[in-house]
């Protein structure tokens, strides 16, 4: 009886032991993902993997095709599809958000969560695109597109891991 008693007490010493152990770790890989989401911010080179549209005055649509949008450096690469009321567009439809242009009015902050917000604009042959995009220190990211001749539209995704050279 003795030993079973002595069992269950070094059991629960353990089991308390194991989860204190395991939330440090979990804290500190939480601790080092927003490092890392940090500066892949701050270098300017990273992708974000989008994969809901929300148009706006439309239903959200879940994407299974991988869509994206790139950074690097002053320029960005837009893999996006386009969903609502267009105002001016050429004849045949045009290339939508897909493009890749050199961006201008480039700002990057991070508030006191280590939220980063990004703000940019790149010009194409058919629209102006506004940016302000927002990537939470767990990796997730909101993508806000303000066009000049379209209808707002705004996109879910993640921050594609970094890759390694």
């Amino acid at each position: 009886m003795k030993n079973v008693r002595l069992l269950f007490l070094i059991g629960i010493v353990l089991t308390i032991g194991g989860q204190s152990l395991y939330s440090q770790n979990k804290k500190e890989r939480k601790e080092q993902k927003a490092k890392d989401i940090k500066e892949m911010i701050e270098s300017g080179r990273f992708t974000i993997d989008v994969d809901r549209a929300l148009p706006m005055g439309g239903r959200t649509v879940n994407l299974t095709t991988p869509y994206s949008l790139e950074m690097r450096g002053d320029s960005a690469i837009s893999y996006l599809p386009y969903f609502g009321r267009a105002y001016s567009l050429p004849y045949g439809g045009g290339d939508g958000m897909r493009f890749e242009e050199s961006i201008t009015d480039y700002q990057s902050t991070f508030d006191k969560k280590g939220t980063a917000r990004i703000k940019f604009a790149a010009r194409t042959k058919e629209d102006t695109f506004r940016f302000d995009v927002q990537v939470f220190s767990n990796g997730s990211a909101i993508i806000s597109v303000t066009p000049a001749n379209r209808q707002n539209i705004t996109y879910q995704g993640e921050l594609a891991p970094k890759k390694e050279d």
